[in-house]
């Protein structure tokens, strides 16, 4: 991500310098978590995703399901309740999200539970989500139908 502090606007203004500076060098981003898309019917998506497209299901539950992307760690989630998003995996939602509030973005959900850690919601200066998340509660566990154990 280094490179990113250099780039320049054509007006010579330095960009994302701000949320670089405090947020970015302490690597709260960590990379993508998913991509997230919300779907009418979770088993129409999965069979178009699944069946006719290919991807290979990691995980489901009543309401979404984790597909995998070939060559990455990240997760396509179709969901019934939320999307569409990205989410960003950061170490720590509660350290991660003060340090883009004191950079200048703003709080659109403070932190609050999810079932695999935490996630918050900001928008960064030019109003772009972000969708924030950590894993500390861990990755969900499956049986050998990839179902969610709770």
């Amino acid at each position: 991500m280094s490179e990113l502090k250099g780039l320049l606007h054509p007006s010579g203004h330095l960009l994302f310098s701000a949320i670089y500076d405090t947020c970015c060098t302490t690597k709260n981003f960590a990379g993508i978590d998913c991509y997230l898309l919300r779907v009418g019917n979770l088993a129409d998506a999965i069979e178009f995703y699944v069946s006719k497209l290919g991807h290979e299901l990691k995980w489901k539950t009543e309401t979404a399901a984790g597909l995998i992307f070939p060559n990455s760690n990240s997760e396509f989630v179709l969901s019934t309740e939320n999307g569409p998003e990205t989410d960003l995996l950061v170490d720590d939602v509660p350290t991660a999200f003060s340090r883009l509030v004191a950079a200048g973005a703003k709080s659109v959900a403070p932190p609050f539970d999810i079932p695999v850690g935490k996630c918050a919601v900001l928008l960064d200066p030019w109003g772009n989500e972000l969708t924030i998340l950590d894993l500390s509660k861990g990755e969900f566990k499956m049986d050998q139908n990839k179902n969610v154990i709770r």
